[in-house]
């Protein structure tokens, strides 16, 4: 059975949101974009939602959970950032739009975007020192998350993260 990261996202790249797969062997295959290579990096999902987690609680908030569909979500975004080689919540299509496009309609959610950090702690500390970005991760109503790294060498930042974020 294929690892989860690589099922969900082949399924991204199956419906046609973004040309990324990932090999059999679990290595990223890297595909040629506007900027040139772009590869997406596997992420450990669960530590990242129980780092979110371990900082919500300190602020009496409830944990998240990893939703495979906010992961595909987040992948999207962080492909169509590193293609393009820019940061942006629209260029791949209104926040609204493409949280409509993955079934969440009216439901609380919030979008994280970054680029350049190397991990994800990283990515985290940049966040939380960010009044917007640290404002959607402490959302009372924030229940499922979905993170996403794709790198794209060729380009000024080379690393593009999304953090997708959704009530219960």
């Amino acid at each position: 059975m294929p690892h989860p990261v690589a099922r969900r996202v082949r399924a991204l790249a199956a419906a046609g949101l973004v040309a990324l797969a990932l090999s059999a062997c679990g290595t990223p295959t890297i595909v040629e974009g506007p900027v040139g290579l772009v590869s997406p990096v596997i992420l450990d999902e669960a530590a990242a939602a129980a780092a979110i987690s371990r900082y919500r609680a300190r602020h009496g908030l409830g944990p998240v959970v990893v939703d495979p569909g906010l992961v595909i979500a987040a992948a999207y975004q962080a492909g169509t950032n590193a293609q393009a080689g820019v940061l942006s919540h629209e260029i791949g299509g209104s926040f609204a739009s493409r949280m409509a496009s993955a079934g969440l309609g009216r439901s609380w959610s919030a979008e994280n975007l970054s680029a350049g950090s190397e991990t994800f702690d990283q990515v985290l500390a940049r966040w939380k020192a960010s009044p917007e970005h640290d404002r959607n991760m402490l959302l009372p109503q924030i229940r499922r998350v979905g993170i996403a790294r794709v790198d794209a060498p060729g380009t000024r930042y080379k690393r593009f993260w999304a953090l997708v974020m959704a009530g219960g």
